[in-house]
């Protein structure tokens, strides 16, 4: 079984994660950035962003972003990163690479020495409001940009 990879995007893998956006339905879409803006945030702040190409046997199959900026965390929840972009291609949705690529950041938490994990999601329509729940993140009742804000502790 092949292995999934968190990578740094560069010249050999950047057009396939810019195409990857296209994959996604048009609900999808209006939940998550085009991944050549993202791309374009994460250069100008590349002091405060880390963007990868989600890799799989060799091939882009997602695309994640982390802040690692704390100016909008609740301070007892220091040091902590937030989820701002992760977006797997439709053909490769439901098989269990998201899961695997929470577990590839939570790992990079831990080897960080980061205590939470934030994100933030619509809670309606095609999203991936239950897939984060599933995934061990609360629901802090909090809203952020027009999103309910989630909260992971990492062990």
């Amino acid at each position: 079984m092949p292995t999934l990879n968190l990578k740094r995007i560069d010249n050999q893998n950047m057009d396939a994660v810019i195409a990857l956006y296209d994959t996604l339905s048009e609900a999808q879409k209006r939940c998550v950035a085009p991944n050549i803006y993202s791309l374009a945030e994460a250069y100008a702040n590349r002091d405060k962003l880390w963007a990868r190409a989600v890799i799989l046997a060799g091939e882009p199959i997602g695309f994640v972003m982390l802040s690692l900026d704390e100016k909008e965390i609740d301070a007892t929840h220091l040091p902590a990163y937030s989820l701002w972009r992760m977006m797997m291609a439709k053909t490769h949705q439901g098989k269990g690479h998201g899961r695997t690529t929470l577990d590839r950041l939570v790992d990079k938490c831990r080897q960080d020495g980061i205590k939470t994990l934030y994100t933030s999601c619509d809670t309606e329509g095609e999203q991936p409001y239950r897939f984060y729940l599933d995934y061990g993140f609360i629901d802090t009742n909090r809203r952020l940009d027009d999103e309910q804000l989630l909260m992971l502790t990492i062990r």
